[in-house]
């Protein structure tokens, strides 16, 4: 008997829900063909024993667990774009898991560094091939507020670093107006590797790399996600909607609370629009009780 066979029928519920989310999102994004691809036994082992356990769980799992976890997970997600049925579940159980308890802060930097050791020299998706620097994460293991946004430019490309360049610098002063410094918050991006040209991550690489950057908010546990960007939050819920749709509005992402805004560069071509960032900004302080700035 293999181990999904193993698996209990409340498990097998909540796989196939998670099947079907995401079939659903790739239907959205435009992957509507899917190959077949064998999965080593030992990965479905681990997967359908992650499940059982994910259920099971009303404590915190310790770092260990979570880099078992991380293994099983992202290794497994193709380069190729098109994702199998049950590479689909792999894919999407870093959202299950969400119902866990959260690490304990003190031991979260080493599960983004375990995390990050797993991503290593990537070339699951074709942005390695141009790519200079890998650009994981920065900021607070343990932060109450991350930020997500689209992709490495040119300065992160060079450096390592997300949000370094002209657009990290406004991102900079948006966080010290909340009133927060930059190494308070987490930032990291939907993909890890500089699209040619500064291009929108195309469906095949967003697949590829989103799992990463759940497993990031995961880890992290931000009681505040802020979007930037159309590109982060349809990546992050799934849906296809326009940004001022998703606007002015809390929203509820895995367990978190999502706010969207307008992404950094967006803002440097049309300053006009900054007044109305402020706005999204002052309302995820207002979610995690930090003081607004008061009127001269």
């Amino acid at each position: 008997m293999d181990a999904m066979s193993q698996v209990d029928p409340m498990d097998a519920t909540a796989w196939r829900c998670a099947v079907e989310a995401r079939l659903r999102f790739n239907r959205d994004l435009g992957i509507t063909e899917y190959y077949r691809r064998d999965v080593p036994l030992s990965v479905q082992d681990a997967l359908a024993a992650q499940v059982a356990a994910t259920r099971r769980s009303t404590v915190a799992a310790d770092s260990n667990q979570i880099a078992n976890r991380s293994s099983t997970q992202v290794s497994t997600v193709p380069s190729s774009g098109a994702v199998a049925p049950t590479e689909a579940v792999i894919a999407t159980e870093s959202s299950v898991l969400f119902s866990a308890a959260p690490l304990a802060p003190a031991a979260r930097a080493g599960a983004l560094e375990q995390l990050r050791a797993e991503i290593g020299d990537c070339s699951r998706c074709k942005l390695h091939e141009g790519r200079n620097k890998l650009v994981f994460g920065d900021g607070d293991p343990a932060a109450r507020l991350m930020f997500v946004g689209e992709g490495p430019g040119a300065d992160e490309d060079a450096q390592g670093i997300p949000f370094v360049g002209r657009g990290g610098q406004l991102l900079n002063n948006m966080i010290g107006a909340m009133g927060l410094r930059r190494d308070q918050v987490y930032i990291a991006n939907v993909v890890k590797c500089r699209p040619p040209g500064n291009r929108t991550p195309e469906t095949d690489e967003g697949t590829t790399c989103s799992p990463f950057l759940m497993r990031q908010i995961e880890i992290v546990a931000p009681e505040v996600v802020v979007a930037l960007g159309q590109t982060a939050v349809t990546w992050l819920t799934g849906q296809k909607r326009p940004l001022n749709a998703w606007r002015g509005t809390v929203h509820s992402m895995l367990g978190r609370k999502l706010i969207v805004t307008y992404h950094p560069a967006y803002l440097l071509r049309d300053p006009n629009q900054k007044k109305f960032a402020w706005e999204d900004l002052q309302l995820a302080m207002r979610e995690l009780g930090l003081q607004l700035p008061q009127r001269g």
